[in-house]
């Protein structure tokens, strides 16, 4: 199988990494976590680029670009732990409001694409543990009530995509932010913003109705996976590199800690769990368009890789960096706490696991 990317899949490397190179540096990282975790310069910058359109088809002003694209998009973004939900606005979004009512797609698949509107999913909920048919917010005669947990910029976002119970199974639905009665934000462990959101019979437009509702749930957590997986390839490399520019500086004895062989295995080991985690990402990518059973299992599948290989390679390249790795002077300890919050999202490993689990019930725990 051919893993080369094409020119233009490079080239929007290329214009990506620039961007981060030249306007997302540690320094004004820092400032927008001081400033709450959020920067309207750093969305309009991601705007200007042409990346919020990424996914939006053509006809609605986009690239209409598919999941490698949005992969070498992810890896890039990782490596400058940009903390604007890139992949929530300009991934999911436009994922789920592609099986919404044309009236929908018209007005909102435009705005996303020019930077207008940044919609996000607001899925979790307090009691559902990961579970997406945990469910509590109800939609009743247009109207939604209930509250939402962990929502990305939920303070700030224009709008949010809904999941909510009715008397027949599970819709989406579109809540715009002036119906939001609530909500309460905050700071997460890696300074990215998110927010408590509440709502009160707030008027909202049905995306899709209970026929499709769960799939279409299903498939936008498994872009926001794959965009995670890639994204986790992205800040494990560039903390790799960081600690082996480390060791070849530091040193003790009167040599680089790099010429220690325990130092050598122990990175050896780290590049072994970061090229698997590159392979599941490529893998999860790849299965975004396959039948909704085996997309499921494959996503699970590379979020379990991703959850071990992050933990693994956070706690390695910290401690092999010794006192300095967890300051928060270190770009490098912001790297680990990125890659602890990203195992939690979208099901942490003990969650995938009891799902890898239960799909492979049929295959007696062999990978088909």
């Amino acid at each position: 199988m051919d893993f080369e990317f094409s020119e233009d899949q490079q080239a929007l490397r290329d214009a990506v990494q620039r961007w981060v190179d030249g306007d997302y540096s540690f320094e004004r990282r820092g400032k927008i976590v001081r400033e709450g975790g959020f920067s309207r310069a750093a969305w309009d910058g991601i705007a200007g680029l042409g990346l919020l359109g990424l996914a939006v088809p053509e006809a609605h002003g986009g690239l209409g670009f598919g999941p490698v694209e949005a992969m070498v998009v992810m890896e890039e973004l990782g490596r400058g732990i940009v903390m604007e939900p890139y992949a929530q606005a300009g991934l999911i979004a436009p994922a789920v409001l592609a099986h919404g009512p044309a009236d929908m797609q018209a007005e909102w698949l435009p705005k996303i694409a020019g930077g207008e509107a940044l919609i996000v999913l607001a899925h979790q909920e307090r009691s559902a543990r990961y579970a997406l048919d945990k469910i509590e917010c109800r939609f009743e005669g247009g109207k939604l009530t209930g509250s939402k947990s962990l929502v990305p910029v939920g303070d700030l976002a224009d709008a949010f995509i809904v999941p909510a119970r009715t008397d027949q199974g599970i819709v989406l639905c579109l809540l715009k932010r002036a119906a939001v009665t609530a909500s309460r934000a905050y700071s997460l462990q890696d300074g990215s913003r998110a927010a408590e959101i509440s709502f009160d019979a707030a008027p909202a437009e049905l995306i899709v109705g209970e026929a499709l509702g769960p799939a279409v749930l299903e498939q936008a957590v498994d872009v926001g996976i794959a965009a995670l997986c890639a994204e986790g390839v992205g800040a494990m490399d560039k903390l790799l590199l960081l600690t082996t520019e480390y060791m070849n500086t530091r040193k003790q004895f009167g040599v680089a800690i790099a010429s220690f062989q325990a130092l050598r295995h122990r990175i050896a080991d780290v590049k072994m769990q970061l090229e698997l985690a590159r392979s599941m990402s490529y893998y999860a990518t790849l299965k975004l368009q396959s039948p909704a059973p085996e997309r499921r299992r494959a996503l699970a599948q590379a979020k379990l890789q991703l959850g071990q290989a992050m933990r693994f390679v956070g706690q390695q390249c910290t401690q092999l960096h010794g006192g300095i790795g967890v300051t928060d002077e270190y770009i490098g300890s912001h790297y680990f706490k990125r890659l602890t919050t990203m195992e939690m999202q979208f099901g942490d490993s003990l969650y995938q696991l009891g799902e890898v689990s239960r799909r492979m019930e049929d295959s007696a725990g062999v990978f088909a």
